[in-house]
């Protein structure tokens, strides 16, 4: 078999041995075989720039060379920086055996996660860029191993009617070759998510300093596992990757990050190409192993036993990992009890929902880093509106940025409301005026019908303003649609309400308080 592939097809391992001498070719030989072998796709557009069939040759090799570097640009492109990096950027392009073109990766688990995602994508790509290449090989070569640039010195005869061009690489996507079965688990970091970018306020403070105490003492007492746990959008992957990008910064330890649902389809994937050997080894030769959405493995007995013996022989082994999920341990019912316990067994971190202030300290941070003037009132409104996730606070914001970008216009409140109208209205969805006169009549322990009645004492009529306050702030009903809810009032007693409503909140700290706990009640 040759050199450097440590395993082949069986077409390509005959292919590789029935030339002369059985040795596979090295390179592009003079005079190894006629042009006319090469192809009107693979050789047009070279009449008139080349003497001889040498080089027609070394034509055809920089033809290839220049078109592997357009469909890594390509791919590039449609699959994003980090994706590309961490999956196809180690490609290396290998020979050319009549319609098909072989591309060589550093490890079988890359060769595989390559052919299954991203195969026929590349053999569209080489065939819009050659016709004649119909098909596309992915082959594994060993680490170090590199194709031999051609030289007529070092080429081995050809068998006549074989058309084999062998080509340097590509020198678009060359990188430096993977040293061990580590890197193909390291993980797409996103460089946005750092501790400074982390806006921090008393739900997340807690979770944030136990981010950063592993960060910088990996396998600390104590800290491993650290199990983060909080909803949707809430804060626990910017603080994954910030332990990761704090880590990996001076290439102190290596980290494999992942989905659990990631971590499951490479573990099937590996049983179904027969290298579970090799997945378990990539795993477990980490530093740091970080998992994120551990509750997707609820209910997945199979996956949820290899990352139990996974998460063993890293603990015993001093590494760190990290998980999170939606729930804390106890809660994922649907989890084996041992890994339940292991889990639990760590410093257990929640995120709880984002306060007002927060969200608020979140718009501002995020405001002052586009550039972009936002008024107050602009980031009140929306800490108001979107109060679940984050995620979505700052889509909102972002949304709202490049409006005023690409447009020219200055941010208003007038324009928010109209530039964000479907988020606001699926906010809306969530709290009715309803809901709320219901929920503050009990909390008050008025009858609801006083939510609508002429009654003007103050037992009555200070639950009532705080009704309509909250009808301005949760819904994005206008005035006169909230004064209509509250027995046809004018839209200037509704006014008037939120008006007195902020003004005790200033001065009152215990009804300041109770209006919160109304409005965190009608939220959750």
């Amino acid at each position: 078999m040759a050199a450097g592939f440590d395993e082949v097809e069986p077409d390509m391992e005959h292919r590789l041995t029935t030339f002369e001498g059985g040795a596979a070719p090295r390179g592009i030989a003079s005079g190894a075989f006629p042009a006319s072998d090469l192809g009107e796709d693979m050789t047009a557009g070279f009449s008139g720039q080349v003497s001889d069939d040498h080089d027609v040759a070394h034509a055809a090799g920089g033809l290839l060379t220049e078109a592997w570097a357009r469909i890594a640009a390509r791919m590039k492109s449609e699959v994003g920086e980090v994706e590309y990096r961490t999956w196809l950027q180690q490609i290396v392009l290998g020979p050319v055996d009549g319609d098909e073109v072989t591309l060589l990766l550093p490890t079988r688990f890359l060769r595989d996660w390559v052919r299954s995602q991203y195969g026929d994508r590349l053999s569209t790509l080489w065939n819009q860029e050659i016709p004649a290449l119909r098909r596309v090989e992915l082959q594994v070569m060993r680490p170090g191993d590199r194709p031999a640039v051609a030289t007529t010195e070092q080429a081995a005869p050809i068998v006549p009617g074989r058309r084999v061009v062998d080509v340097p690489e590509a020198p678009a996507p060359v990188v430096e070759r993977v040293q061990d079965a580590r890197s193909d688990l390291v993980a797409p970091l996103d460089p946005r998510f750092t501790f400074d970018s982390f806006v921090v306020g008393k739900p997340n403070e807690f979770a944030y300093a136990c981010a950063r105490r592993v960060a910088e003492k990996p396998s600390s007492p104590g800290f491993n596992p650290l199990f983060l746990y909080g909803g949707v959008g809430l804060g626990k992957t910017h603080l994954m990757h910030a332990i990761g990008s704090e880590l990996t910064r001076e290439g102190r330890v290596s980290v494999a990050y992942m989905s659990a649902e990631k971590f499951m389809y490479r573990f099937i994937g590996a049983i179904r190409s027969q290298s579970t050997i090799e997945f378990k080894e990539q795993l477990r030769s980490v530093d740091v192993l970080m998992i994120d959405d551990l509750q997707f493995l609820i209910g997945k007995d199979n996956t949820q036993e290899e990352f139990f013996h996974t998460f063993n022989a890293l603990v015993d082994a001093g590494r760190q990992i990290v998980v999170s999920a939606d729930k804390s341990p106890s809660d994922l019912s649907g989890l084996e009890d041992r890994l339940r316990t292991r889990l639990g067994c760590g410093m257990v971190a929640d995120i709880h929902a984002t306060t007002f202030e927060l969200r608020i300290s979140i718009l501002e941070a995020k405001a002052t880093a586009s550039g972009v003037p936002v008024p107050a009132k602009v980031l009140e409104f929306l800490a108001h509106k979107i109060t679940t996730n984050v995620r979505e606070l700052e889509g909102a914001l972002n949304r709202l940025i490049a409006h005023a970008n690409l447009f020219g216009r200055p941010v208003t409140l007038e324009a928010t409301q109209e530039v964000l109208h479907d988020i606001l209205k699926a906010h809306d969805r969530r709290v009715t005026i309803e809901e709320i006169q219901r929920k503050v009549s009990e909390h008050w322990n008025i009858r609801l019908t006083d939510m609508s009645s002429a009654r003007r004492a103050r037992a009555v009529a200070r639950p009532r303003q705080v009704a309509m306050y909250l009808a301005k702030q949760l819904t994005s009903r206008s005035l006169p649609e909230i004064g209509r809810k509250f027995g046809n009032r004018d839209h200037t007693t509704v006014m008037h309400a939120v008006q007195r409503v902020t003004e005790l909140m200033e001065r009152d700290t215990a009804f300041a308080e109770d209006v919160e706990l109304l409005r965190r009640m009608l939220e959750s």
